[in-house]
């Protein structure tokens, strides 16, 4: 079959049908020359949706496993995020279906979520960085940008990065010895059965009494709760049972925001473009160095604190947000659909 789209001429794949979230942006007619698209609400992309089709690109709110694919023709399912612990790649494995995700895509944009969480934190208690112990659970992607800047700041850092100790050796410590000695622990794991409820009633009568977690993770890695029952401060952006949320452990978090961390406007340009690019190689079509038109990377550069305190809250208002969600948490998804994605600064 020969379509004409301007003076391009391509060759549509017959059998070719993708199902595509239509939350993901800039990805509006980016595939329609070589595929049938079908846009669909995250939360709808069902066993009938898919029955035909041949690629799959999601986000974490369609569960990839054997209730959804079974008797489909699917082949390749791309997560425009970081996290895969919505698809089960076990079976995804056994049925000979390739998984992609966007490994770091918006590490910037949730290194600048923890700054501003960070910076209210020093603020309300009207210390600085240098009277903290920071540690930082998980020192990947976004967990090794939080040790660079958080260092630069001035806060005394420690990391806790079992697979990195197990490979490097280092200065990796324990989880537990973090806990003793942090007085703020911030959280960057992946979900999967070590981390689940890694943050738990035992693990938080390890922490100072004074202690605060931060997670940006994944809802699972921390036992709301157990949190919400302690007498311990949080910052929650992820949350068990997302988009539904328990109201005491939203009531209680020192701020709350509806998993938006990594909302920024080049971090969600980075992952679709790498779902793209994904999509490309593996059906080899002609969109492996795609990026979306008009979007600037970032351009990273060291910003010390005092800069850092005069324009975090223009790049991201944590306290803003929090004071919406914890009026109107039944909206948690119209929130976290119509973002308005954040400049990355620095």
């Amino acid at each position: 079959m020969l379509k004409i789209y301007g003076n391009n001429y391509y060759f549509i794949i017959e059998q070719m049908k993708v199902v595509v979230d239509k939350a993901i942006p800039f990805i509006g007619g980016v595939l329609e020359p070589y595929a049938e698209v079908v846009y669909l609400d995250g939360a709808y992309i069902d066993s009938t949706a898919i029955k035909d089709c041949d690629a799959l690109i999601v986000r974490t709110r369609t569960h990839c496993d054997s209730r959804l694919l079974d008797g489909s023709n699917v082949r390749f399912i791309a997560t425009a995020t970081i996290g895969r612990d919505h698809i089960d790649e076990r079976y995804c494995h056994n049925a000979g279906i390739a998984v992609y995700s966007a490994p770091g895509c918006n590490a910037r944009g949730v290194l600048q979520w923890v700054a501003s969480a960070l910076h209210h934190i020093a603020v309300t208690d009207g210390r600085k960085p240098q009277d903290y112990t920071l540690g930082v659970v998980g020192v990947g992607n976004v967990g090794s940008l939080v040790v660079e800047y958080a260092r630069a700041w001035g806060y005394r850092v420690l990391q806790c990065d079992p697979p990195r100790k197990e490979r490097e050796g280092g200065d990796f410590i324990a989880i537990d010895e973090l806990l003793h000695k942090a007085d703020i622990i911030t959280l960057h794991t992946p979900l999967d059965n070590t981390t689940r409820h890694l943050i738990n009633p035992e693990s938080i009568a390890r922490m100072k009494p004074n202690a605060t977690v931060i997670n940006a993770s994944r809802g699972g890695v921390v036992d709301n709760k157990a949190m919400a029952e302690s007498n311990h401060r949080y910052i929650f952006d992820v949350w068990e049972g997302e988009p539904q949320i328990d109201p005491e452990v939203l009531r209680r978090a020192t701020l709350a925001t509806p998993h938006i961390a990594g909302y920024s406007l080049q971090g969600k340009a980075n992952a679709t473009a790498m779902v793209v690019r994904a999509f490309a190689k593996h059906f080899g079509i002609p969109l492996t160095d795609w990026y979306p038109e008009d979007i600037e990377s970032s351009s990273p550069h060291p910003i010390n604190w005092e800069e850092l305190s005069s324009s975090i809250a223009d790049y991201c208002d944590i306290a803003s947000e929090t004071s919406s969600l914890k009026l109107h948490p039944e909206e948690f998804e119209a929130m976290r659909n119509g973002y308005a994605y954040r400049q990355e600064y620095f």
